[in-house]
Order: C-alpha cells, then sequence, then structure tokens
C-alpha cells in the first residue's frame, strides 16, 4: 500500500487531473469530497471521457473541454476500498474479480492509502518498494 496518496476533488475537471497524472505518473487518483473519499478516477476514465470529444480537435479546443468537465461526471462511483487490516490476497482478488486497477484504503473513515496493481505485482514478486526504481 501506498500511504503517500495524491487525491482530487470532485469538483476539480478534467484538466487538472490529466495534468497530475502525467506530472505525477499516477494512473489512479481517490476523489474526495469534504474529506470523505466519493469515488476513484483512472487513466481509462479519463481516455473515456475525452476521447469522443477531443479527436481531431485543435489543442485549445481540447484544453476548453477538459476545463469544462468535472470529476464528479467521469469518477467511478461508489468507490470500492478496502481496510488497512485486510490481507494482501484479498485485495488482489477483490481487484480481480472486479477488474479495477486500485483499491484505496480507508481507516476510521479516511483516505489513508491506494493499493494499486503495481503495489501486489511488486509484493508477489518479492520486490521492495523502495528499489523498485532501480528496475
Amino acid at each position: 500500500m501506498s500511504r503517500k496518496v495524491v487525491s482530487i476533488s470532485a469538483d476539480d475537471n478534467l484538466r487538472i487531473v490529466d495534468e497530475i497524472m502525467q506530472l505525477g505518473r499516477v494512473r489512479h487518483l481517490p476523489v474526495v469530497r469534504h474529506g470523505q473519499l466519493v469515488g476513484v478516477v483512472s487513466q481509462r476514465d479519463l481516455l473515456h471521457a475525452s476521447l469522443s470529444n477531443v479527436m481531431g480537435v485543435a489543442s485549445e479546443e481540447q484544453t476548453l473541454f477538459l476545463e469544462g468537465v468535472n470529476i464528479s461526471q467521469v469518477m467511478s462511483s461508489p468507490p470500492i476500498s478496502i481496510g488497512p487490516e485486510a490481507p494482501v490476497q484479498e485485495a488482489a482478488r477483490i481487484m480481480a474479480v472486479r477488474k479495477i486497477g486500485c483499491l484505496p484504503v480507508i481507516e476510521d473513515s479516511k483516505l489513508a492509502g491506494i493499493v494499486t496493481e503495481t503495489d501486489l505485482l511488486r509484493y508477489f514478486a518479492g520486490v521492495p518498494a523502495a528499489s523498485a526504481s532501480e528496475s
């Protein structure tokens, strides 16, 4: 689980999410409203929402489109989450069955972390998270 989690507001727009994902090299962002997890947005959600609307459109128009769409319109909601004490096998099972790429971790009704496909691959391959950048 990654405890350093970047989250976004449900009122943010697709352009902000796109920039955060590109700059932070992340594929999933928990969406919060008033400190509570309300959804998850993924690169797939972003692509799905923008593809049909920006194909063959000038860059300026793409930017305007992305700025005009709130995350709450494209996020996956309600979010599927897990507790911090859940076994890693349970997280992997949920992600496989639900065909999702991440699981927000909720502790005391607050976002405490996130488990991603990469976290699971590292765990099952025996690759410590600290040495992941070395590969």
